[in-house]
This record gives C-alpha cells, sequence and structure tokens, in this order.
C-alpha cells in the first residue's frame, strides 16, 4: 500500500503543501476540485502536474464533493454534470478514482432513495465509460446499508473511498468488519481517526482514537486493495505535526503487516 495526504489538510497554498508531502515521504495527494478546478486551463492543469512531477508525487484521487450529496430533483443534475467534469479532470491530472459524498442512504426504500439511485446509476454509467470510479466515502450510514445501495445500481462505477473514522465517529461500526462489506467496492481509503462521544464526535491524531488499525489494516489487505492510504486531517492547531505523525504511523504498520 502507499501513503497519500490531502492537499488541504496542510492549509498551505497547494505548491508548499506538495512540497511538504514529500518532504515527509507521501507518495500520493488527493485534492479537493470543488473551487473551481474544473474550469482550469490548459496551462493550470500543466502548472498542478509539474508542481507534482517535480516533487516525485503522482493524484491518489480527487475529492469532487458538491452540495450535500443526492436525493434533490432541484439539485441533483447540476451535481451531476460537475461531477462528471471532475472525472474528466481527473483523467488528464493521472488519476481514475474520483471521491465524494452522496448523503445519508436510507434505510427503508422511499423517493429519496429511489433519487439518489437513479443519479448515481448515472454517474456510475459515466465512470464505468470512461474507466474511472466515483468513491462514495463511508461514515454517514452502516457498511451493510451502503454495500446493499451500490448492489442496487447495477453499474460497477459507484464504488468506495473507505474512511475507518467516520464509520467510528458517526455510525459506531467496526472498520476491521465494515472493510470485510465493502471491499469488492473499495479503490480509496482515508487514514483518519477519531472516537464517538455521546450525541457528537471528535478526530484525533492516527493511533490516538478508537480506529484499531492492527485489526483494520490487515482486513483491508485482505480485501486485495492496494492503492492510498490517504491521510485526511480536519481537526487539530497542528495539522502538519499530525501529518508528520500519521506518515510515520503508517510506515510503521505498512512495515510490520507487509503491506
Amino acid at each position: 500500500m502507499k501513503i497519500g495526504v490531502m492537499a488541504e489538510s496542510f492549509r498551505k497554498p497547494f505548491r508548499e503543501s506538495i512540497e511538504i508531502a514529500a518532504r515527509l515521504g507521501a507518495q500520493g495527494i488527493q485534492k479537493y476540485a470543488t473551487g473551481g478546478e474544473i474550469y482550469w486551463t490548459k496551462d493550470q492543469k500543466k502548472e498542478a502536474l509539474d508542481i507534482m512531477n517535480s516533487n516525485g508525487l503522482v493524484f491518489s484521487a480527487l475529492c469532487g464533493d458538491f452540495g450535500h450529496g443526492f436525493g434533490n430533483p432541484d439539485t441533483d443534475a447540476d451535481i451531476i454534470e460537475k461531477s462528471k467534469r471532475v472525472v474528466d479532470l481527473a483523467l488528464e491530472l493521472g488519476t481514475n478514482v474520483v471521491t465524494t459524498h452522496i448523503g445519508v442512504v436510507p434505510v427503508e426504500e422511499n423517493e429519496k432513495k429511489e433519487l439518489m439511485r437513479k443519479s448515481c446509476r448515472e454517474l456510475a454509467l459515466y465512470a464505468d465509460s470512461v474507466g474511472a470510479a466515483f468513491a462514495v466515502e463511508t461514515g454517514p450510514e452502516k457498511a451493510t446499508i451502503l454495500c446493499d445501495f451500490l448492489d442496487s445500481l447495477g453499474a460497477g462505477g459507484v464504488r468506495v473511498n473507505f474512511d475507518p473514522a467516520n464509520l467510528v465517529m458517526l455510525v459506531a461500526d467496526r472498520p476491521e468488519t465494515a472493510v470485510k462489506t465493502l471491499g469488492k467496492y473499495i479503490v480509496h481509503t482515508h487514514a483518519k481517526d477519531g472516537v464517538k462521544k455521546g450525541d457528537g464526535y471528535e478526530e484525533l491524531p492516527l493511533g490516538q482514537g478508537d480506529v484499531n488499525f492492527d485489526l483494520y489494516l490487515p482486513a483491508l489487505k485482505e480485501t486485495g486493495f492496494d492503492g492510498f492510504l490517504t491521510v485526511e486531517r480536519e481537526a487539530g492547531d497542528t495539522p502538519e505535526d499530525d501529518i508528520k505523525l500519521a506518515v510515520d504511523f503508517l510506515k510503521e504498520k505498512i512495515a510490520k503487516y507487509n503491506l
């Protein structure tokens, strides 16, 4: 497995973030593509790739979160079109993975779930047609519910960005079990940790939360996954220190379990 970092987690300009990530020993970068990147010119795309290449890094994925997911007939069509453009951009930047949130999948069949299914199926068919994947981030629902929903799409282009901390923090699901449920769909992962606290949660540096990486990572390996463990740090006052800790933590686990 390889180590990636979410560029925005550094909270610094793109070039500086890439340079720091390379210095820390990362191999890949995930970047948000929701701030106008789908309208980048040819020169802007070339500049981004030059920065990456000069630091020996590749894009592990792009992030294409628009709005709050699907299930709203007033906004779904616009989000679908923008999401497709993120896929086009991703392919130009050398990755075929776009991560996203689709909203909370309802347990029961209802109108919203069918709208979500219709939108995700359209995205899945588009991704299939160009050899890419929309990777739904885990967390808003338990793994079994998400897996059943993906099974119902009838197309393979919508897959999974596995975030173990979201499962722990939001729905009290165990990553080492959930990863087996969703294994056939996983194309990208986030390396994040945290704890559930009453009705809320707290994100913590890697190794300090309730994600049992000694169980989770070997279970992830058993699914056949050999892609990126991409560090995402959305909280805390010292992101660079926390990311360094995370990269070192992952290096140790990769060596320990021959990942």
